[in-house]
């Protein structure tokens, strides 16, 4: 149910982004036939790629609120005590019943997201229950909103400049 509620709210947020961007486009005269005035002396220049910036940053921004939702609910039911609490209800996913009985711990880290089960000699490895798509899609929509931001500093650049003269 959280997950249907996030992806409504994820369609909603880009419609209204691309709806105020879709207005930034350079536009045709009435009753002109040639080709649309655009160009650095465009009063909106690099207005597409701040659309594109915000919807990514935005998009991003969600996507590391769902990682951080997934690390709490497994941290939650690794601190739920009671029986059944042991081993460790996060570590058990997607392994064998061998390796999850040596759990004695486990770590958390907010940057990459994972929670790290972790074995009495050391060793562990991840839970399966933060989902491998979330840091990854993370870092490409940070850098996709980094590089569109860039970008429309460049496009109105000239713009900016000629109005400094």
């Amino acid at each position: 149910m959280v997950a249907l509620l996030l992806l409504v709210l994820v369609a909603v947020v880009t419609a209204v982004f691309l709806g105020r961007g879709a207005g930034t486009y350079a536009r045709r005269p009435c009753g002109e036939t040639g080709p649309a005035v655009a160009g650095p002396a465009s009063p909106r220049a690099g207005a597409p790629f701040r659309v594109v910036a915000a919807v990514a940053g935005a998009a991003a921004a969600l996507l590391y609120a769902w990682g951080v939702l997934c690390v709490g609910f497994a941290v939650m039911g690794a601190e739920d005590g009671g029986a059944g609490s042991a081993p460790l209800l996060p570590c058990r996913t997607g392994v064998p019943p061998e390796l999850s009985a040596r759990i004695v711990d486990y770590s958390v880290s907010y940057l990459p997201l994972s929670f790290r089960c972790e074995t009495a000699d050391g060793d562990g490895y991840a839970s399966a229950d933060i989902p491998g798509y979330v840091n990854p899609g993370v870092a490409v929509l940070a850098l996709t909103a980094v590089a569109s931001a860039v970008a429309a500093g460049y496009a109105a650049g000239p713009r900016a400049r000629a109005a400094g003269r």
